[in-house]
């Protein structure tokens, strides 16, 4: 769906490099994550696939075409979450996806069954600039799905949301993808990109330093330990064994067969971890 190589990109006011010499590709239904601190390239690479940046160096291929030659009916295609909402304050929320709605030729979408989606149908004819940041996101994720699009990007789809509301948006991004539709995430939280993302690439200071499964990247990088937790006279006591090989450990089996297992468990490590371990900086 996109294939990205050696893709740099320069600010004007710049002398540094936002992106500098990316490569990656996205498959047909799948979700691609970008993670990385702000600052790091996210937004700037996906602004340059969305056709909002030009200037760039490098080959970028989308839906097999060279992005340089689709004009505006690239946007057809695309169902595009901003990371700051940006919405007619003085207009209702419904009177707003009506709005952007009528841009595109498909125009089959249903207004009130999105606004549901998302909890905002009772708050339908409320002016915009009467709504909570959470509920100026939610409609800012919504508009997205106005044109039943082919290839999505959001850009940090979670933030100011609670925990339900986050659910709710991440819910709806799995939909997308069970429909077959491809989708591209930029995100410094991780548990957005765990829970999400088919793949993540590790982006930092404009370059790409790790691609792969969020699952894989925990296996390489995380501790391959397993920790049991088990009574001793009442007392708790815990030790850790190698995990390829506590199964035939002496040790090991002596605690099984002799005391109470309290707790079980190998040592996995978060995405965060991980990506700090890879790239000796934070995701903050």
């Amino acid at each position: 769906m996109i294939k990205v190589k050696n893709l740099n990109y320069i600010y004007k006011k710049s002398a540094k490099h936002a992106v500098k010499g990316i490569d990656f590709a996205i498959k047909k239904g799948e979700i691609f994550g970008f993670l990385g601190p702000s600052g790091a390239g996210k937004s700037t690479t996906q602004k340059i696939l969305i056709k909002l940046l030009d200037g760039y160096s490098g080959d970028i291929k989308v839906f097999g075409k060279d992005l340089s030659s689709f004009d505006s009916s690239y946007y057809e295609k695309l169902g595009i979450g901003f990371e700051l909402p940006n919405h007619f304050s003085k207009l209702t929320a419904k009177e707003n996806l009506e709005f952007f709605k009528s841009f595109y030729k498909n125009q089959n979408a249903d207004i009130d069954t999105l606004l549901k989606c998302v909890g905002l149908f009772d708050d339908k004819d409320d002016l915009v600039e009467n709504f909570s940041k959470g509920m100026k996101m939610r409609l800012n994720f919504v508009r997205a799905l106005l044109n039943d699009a082919d290839l999505f990007f959001f850009d940090e789809p979670t933030t100011g949301l609670d925990p339900v509301n986050s659910k709710i948006v991440k819910d709806l991004i799995l939909e997308q993808k069970n429909k077959g539709k491809t989708i591209f995430v930029t995100t410094h939280d991780m548990h957005v990109a765990d829970s999400l993302c088919d793949r993540v690439a590790f982006i930092v200071d404009g370059e790409i330093v790790e691609i792969d499964t969020p699952k894989a990247l925990k296996l390489k990088y995380g501790l391959k330990v397993v920790e049991i937790e088990y009574y001793v006279n009442g007392e708790i006591k815990s030790s850790a064994f190698d995990l390829e090989s506590y199964g035939i450990n002496p040790e090991f089996l002596k605690i099984i067969k002799n005391y109470e297992t309290r707790t079980i468990h190998s040592q996995e490590t978060t995405l965060e971890d991980v990506f700090i371990k890879v790239t000796g900086r934070s995701l903050y």
